[in-house]
């Protein structure tokens, strides 16, 4: 299913426009009258849990920015098989490729929740970056941060067996959320499609982890990290 877009610049509306707007790392340099700008450019889109925001093939020409929820970046590849390649919490944004060209969506965009977002076409988009160069170098920054991403999980892919991936990104949890206890953000499944294995591997490693003395599960998302270490050497 396709996304539903609200009504845009309600009186209600223009406050959520500016939060929105505020939380993301491309804007929330400007002052309070620029991102007012930027925020009466934008138009609120509801999603469902499951609805689709954009389909593989579909035309790319606007930013979007997660305000509340959480959207599942995936690509489908010839036998149908799911990789997912991020996910969007609020405060993350996906489409900028659409800013600098004419383009079409090469993947999917997923919300794994009810989500809310705001989207900014790209012409309005390329008069502020115009206008506000800085917004360009913060764009320019997300770019480079998304490669070395792709490419450190590429590496990951040809060089380490699922078990030290699973590890690994354990580890990487604890850093994120700044605690050896922590919720998954994604289900097993997408787990999986993350790190390039399946629903069933991911649960014999955790098993296997727990055996050990490594981690304690306290339900199918919750992590608790008991031996850091061990999970950075496996």
């Amino acid at each position: 299913m396709k996304y539903q877009e609200a009504c845009q610049h309600t009186e209600g509306g223009k406050g959520a426009h500016h939060l929105c707007v505020s939380i993301v790392p491309i804007f929330n340099h400007l002052q309070n009258e620029e991102m007012e700008e930027v925020a009466k450019t934008t138009r609120s889109i509801s999603l469902k849990k499951g609805e689709l925001l954009h389909s593989a093939g579909d035309a790319s020409d606007s930013l979007y920015i997660v305000h509340q929820g959480k959207v599942k970046v995936y690509r489908l590849s010839e036998n149908g098989k799911e990789q997912l390649i991020r996910i969007l919490q609020p405060g993350d944004f996906t489409g900028e490729l659409a800013l600098f060209k004419e383009s079409i969506h090469d993947g999917y965009a997923e919300a794994m929740e009810k989500t809310d977002i705001c989207s900014i076409q790209r012409g309005n988009l390329q008069e502020f970056l115009q206008r506000y160069p800085n917004i360009s170098l913060k764009i320019l920054s997300e770019f480079s941060n998304r490669l070395g991403q792709a490419e450190s999980q590429m590496t990951s892919f040809a060089t380490e067996d699922v078990e030290t991936r699973i590890g690994l990104y354990l580890a990487q949890q604890v850093e994120e959320n700044k605690s050896t206890e922590y919720h998954l953000p994604m289900s097993r499944k997408d787990l999986a499609s993350f790190l390039g294995t399946t629903p069933e591997t991911i649960s014999r490693k955790l098993a296997k982890f727990e055996d050990e003395g490594w981690i304690e599960q306290e339900d199918q998302r919750r992590i608790r990290v008991l031996d850091l270490d061990a999970l950075l050497l496996i």
